[in-house]
């Protein structure tokens, strides 16, 4: 199956239904119309098909139409990074080497610096607001205007590769990661399956078109025909309006999202029509799922783990009696847990109760088949068919698992391997901080030091935080002496990428600025 014939066909079914919710909605026959004309467009500005394109916009319907319009076009998307830094920018461009780049007010400046990098730069073209795009710059838009709204002579295949997103890069160069037709089908239904969206449902389209997430809920909502409501930049105030306007009913997001929309107070008031809650990208604490069971009461609430390379590795059904639980293997999957040393082999699997890196099969219909022009990253990434995720997690009695951190960030203190998310969520409970994140730093004694990096309440000062936290840990946490921190920092904020998931190295590599230290009483 290809998503050009899903739209279609989706449209065919519901054409007056309402596919786009918003301040500028559009009905099915209407989107499907669009992206006919867009995608002649594509063709007629110089992507052809089996060519790529990238499109840098903040996000919103413009950037949803460009990616459905590839699709049809038989383009490769390519939704990169507004966050991305001209290097890394110039870097992708020049990596991936697309037939054009569609700009908008946002991204116009920043792509002719990373452009001018680039030895041989693509085209830039106009897809942002008509009245603010250079006049000479050819538009998307205009050239859409004239093309025809009939069905373009391109037939997608399974086989064609749908998008390619990239990395974050926070452990080096950004890796493309192209994802079929039929990989992307199958991640929507097992999205749409796993999570109870239901036919019709209307969901909030804030996660950024460039992260697997923002493409799950889009993709999901046309197959179902659903009503997809964008929101270009995150606002938390106006995300609570988007909600109850709406009616929207299904959420998928990540913690730091949820935390936002907690810390308006008006959730449980906006929130009254959701019914089911999903989120991916990072753990959840579980203080934070039992604020958010506690002001919404969700039917269902999902935790989704999984990534680019492969969409879903585990489901946890059930995050209101199991905060936290990543459960089984999805729909479409297959798991098991092995040695966390980097050379174990797809057998070395750990004895029960024992923790142990995931690894997910290959055969999944979900799954990539390996990086772009990356042969280094799929030797280290991919063995004998199957995924090497880098993460830890054991599995409970029922046999559900519990993600427990990256093999990269366990932190070895006095010779014992320990677990910073285990620590994070013991003092996430405490009322005296916003956030925490824990690290390893380096210790003359122990080698490495457990280091909580955390972010205080407004009106304690920096010294305060650092003095209620460490009583907590030491007092009310439950942790034994081992894997109480032995330093406390406190920081001005947690470093995040674009979707909100914790860059942990950025810490660990002391890119933050001290305003309170335990170890030395520094202050700034």
């Amino acid at each position: 199956m290809d998503l050009a014939s899903a739209l279609r066909w989706t449209t065919e079914r519901y054409p007056h239904r309402r596919a786009v919710g918003g301040p500028a909605p559009l009905t099915y026959a209407e989107w499907d119309t669009r992206t006919e004309r867009y995608a002649h467009a594509l063709h007629a500005l110089g992507a052809h098909e089996g060519s790529r394109a990238i499109f840098m916009l903040q996000g919103g319907e413009p950037l949803a139409t460009l990616h459905l319009a590839a699709q049809k076009a038989r383009v490769t998307s390519l939704p990169l990074s507004t966050r991305f830094g001209t290097e890394e920018l110039a870097y992708c461009i020049a990596d991936c080497a697309p037939a054009l780049i569609a700009v908008d007010e946002h991204t116009h400046d920043l792509v002719r610096r990373a452009i001018a990098l680039v030895e041989e730069p693509p085209p830039v073209v106009w897809a942002g607001h008509p009245d603010l795009g250079p006049t000479a710059m050819p538009s998307v838009a205009r050239t859409a205007a004239g093309a025809p709204g009939t069905v373009v002579p391109a037939a997608p295949s399974g086989d064609d590769v749908s998008v390619m997103l990239y990395t974050s890069g926070t452990t080096g160069k950004p890796k493309g990661v192209p994802r079929t037709h039929s990989a992307e089908h199958h991640a929507a239904l097992a999205h749409l399956v796993q999570t109870g969206h239901a036919p019709g449902e209307a969901t909030l389209g804030v996660m950024p078109l460039f992260h697997t997430m923002g493409l799950r809920s889009l993709l999901a909502s046309v197959l179902s025909a659903g009503v997809w409501v964008p929101q270009p930049r995150f606002d938390a105030e106006e995300a609570l309006d988007l909600i109850r306007e709406e009616q929207i009913s299904a959420l998928y997001l990540v913690p730091t999202i949820y935390w936002s929309l907690l810390q308006t107070g008006r959730l449980s008031e906006a929130g009254g029509s959701l019914r089911t809650i999903a989120y991916a990208g990072a753990a959840m604490t579980p203080t934070l799922a039992q604020r958010l069971n506690d002001a919404i009461h969700p039917e269902r609430f999902v935790n989704h783990y999984g990534s680019t390379e492969i969409y879903t590795f585990t489901i946890g059904p059930d995050n209101i009696t199991k905060p936290g639980c990543a459960g089984r293997a999805g729909i479409f999957s297959r798991i098991r847990l092995i040695d966390p040393d980097p050379d174990a082999t797809p057998d070395q699997v750990v004895a029960d109760g024992e923790r142990g890196q995931v690894i997910a099969s290959l055969g999944s219909p979900e799954a990539f088949a390996g990086y772009w022009n990356r042969p280094d990253a799929d030797a280290k990434a991919i063995r004998d068919g199957w995924y090497y995720t880098n993460d830890l997690a054991v599995a409970d009695e029922d046999g559900d698992l519990w993600v427990s951190g990256r093999v990269d960030d366990m932190i070895n203190s006095g010779g014992e391997n320990l677990y910073p998310e285990e620590i994070e969520h013991a003092l996430a409970a405490c009322p005296d901080l916003d956030e925490v994140i824990v690290a390893g730093s380096p210790h003359e004694r122990w080698g490495h030091a457990v280091t909580a990096f955390v972010v205080g309440r407004p009106g304690d000062t920096p010294e305060e935080t650092l003095a209620k936290v460490a009583a907590y840990a030491r007092d009310e946490a439950g942790l034994p002496s081992l894997k109480r921190p032995k330093r406390y920092v406190a920081v001005d904020h947690i470093p995040k990428s674009a979707v909100g998931k914790i860059l942990r190295r950025r810490l660990t590599a002391g890119e933050f600025e001290v305003l309170a230290d335990s170890e030395d009483g520094a202050t700034s």
